[in-house]
């Protein structure tokens, strides 16, 4: 990475993305005391807002844009901030520091914050073109969804990830038959250990979710243009109203690549958010991030990640010292649980299971000899907080004590 310059205070910052991170930076950067411009393009018809109700509340009805805004619509024209919806970027001029727009106007920056986010990876399969076939990412998304399901549909949910599972608490909330279909031999293979992936699956299957596993989706068919079913490699044909695709994410960093900025399955950035060009910034789900608690580059899709990179740019941007480290953490609330987890299972060696998961209230920790790499906590606020302490802080523990729930967690950070 470059030195970075010395802030300018009439500097016209320009941010490319309005979601939770894009919105965190502007207004961060008015709390930091930038006076200069700001303008945040936002593709979306409403201003920034919270992404991860989207597949609890609003699919309830107990949410909505307004609940849901980082900050009303009106507080970006009180703070000078130059929002501007339904905008797009088409392309970025580093050496003219411009971004061309979709309206075909070009606007010129000092500095750059690219919030671009991810997309929801499509699978290429006959009938993904189908109406009823949906993602997931958006606040149309959530609406198109809420509108299909409810008593009498039957919802079938592609991935067991966390996205899919909290989309089939919800579609049983709303009266549904739901069904979740993952090709791996179990629930939450990519992220999570085989205690919490056999623990949700009960959970779920005591809520009358039904799952199909090692089920490979080879396409889906329908009527009239509408989705009816998904067709199994096996031949089988899964009779559906709705289909939810949740099978991960792949960072926007199309405008960070054309440009030529340093990509690795999404922007490289340093510990100010900075890209290989001094004058910009990648933050939220398209930045590729440096993670010091484990020694490694990393892409990160939290809410946690979007505003720690805020305070990280927004930081640089206006001369402040940067934020201190965090554990990253993030949450998954399906029916009364809530799962935290902070950390990530980087290199681990053991799996200590704290308190019984037949309890709905216990906590995995995954250990790198005696330190704590990452912990899964259901139920279980201490354990999570001070699971944090004890990744940031990189301190060794003693076994025993962690597994005895007659110790404290207090007790056992000590």
């Amino acid at each position: 990475m470059s030195d970075p310059p010395n802030p300018d205070p009439a500097a016209h910052v320009v941010i490319l993305g309005a979601g939770h991170a894009g919105g965190t930076a502007s207004a961060l950067l008015r709390q930091y005391g930038h006076p200069g411009p700001i303008t945040l393009i936002g593709e979306e018809p409403i201003p920034p807002y919270q992404r991860p109700p989207l597949s609890k509340a609003w699919l309830k009805g107990e949410a909505d844009a307004d609940s849901l805004a980082l900050k009303p619509l009106e507080f970006y024209a009180e703070h000078d901030i130059d929002f501007r919806p339904l905008m797009k970027a088409l392309s970025i001029n580093r050496g003219e520091k411009t971004v061309t727009l979709s309206d075909g106007s070009s606007l010129a920056y000092d500095a750059l914050i690219l919030a671009t986010g991810a997309r929801a990876i499509a699978l290429p399969i006959p009938g993904a073109d189908l109406a009823g076939v949906m993602f997931l990412r958006t606040a149309a998304d959530a609406e198109r969804l809420k509108a299909t399901v409810g008593p009498g549909k039957t919802l079938a949910v592609v991935g067991g990830g966390y996205i899919g599972l909290e989309v089939a608490a919800s579609g049983r909330a709303l009266g549904a038959e739901v069904v979740v279909l993952e090709r791996e031999s179990r629930l939450l293979a990519r992220v999570a250990c085989t205690v919490l992936s056999d623990f949700f699956k009960a959970y779920h299957q005591q809520h009358g979710v039904t799952f199909e596993l090692g089920a490979l989706v080879t396409g889906f068919e329908g009527e009239g243009g509408q989705v009816r079913g998904v067709r199994l490699a096996d031949g089988r044909l899964i009779a559906c109203d709705a289909v939810v695709v949740g099978v991960g994410a792949a960072p926007n960093d199309e405008l960070a690549r054309d440009c030529g900025l340093e990509t690795a399955r999404g922007v490289t950035v340093d510990l100010e958010a900075r890209t290989s060009d001094p004058a910009i910034f990648a933050i939220g789900d398209v930045a590729h991030r440096p993670m010091p608690i484990y020694g490694r580059m990393f892409r990160m899709e939290s809410v946690p990640n979007a505003l720690e990179g805020a305070k990280q740019a927004a930081s640089a941007i206006a001369g402040r010292p940067p934020p201190p480290g965090e554990t990253p953490w993030q949450w998954s609330d399906q029916y009364d649980l809530k799962l935290q987890i902070a950390g990530y299972a980087f290199d681990v060696d053991e799996i200590l299971v704290r308190g019984d998961p037949a309890s709905g209230k216990f906590a995995v920790f995954h250990l790198k000899g005696d330190q704590v790499q990452s912990v899964e906590a259901i139920n279980s606020p201490p354990e999570f907080m001070m699971g944090k302490q004890l990744i940031l802080n990189r301190r060794a523990v003693d076994k025993g004590r962690l597994a005895n729930l007659a110790v404290s967690m207090k007790e056992v950070a000590v």
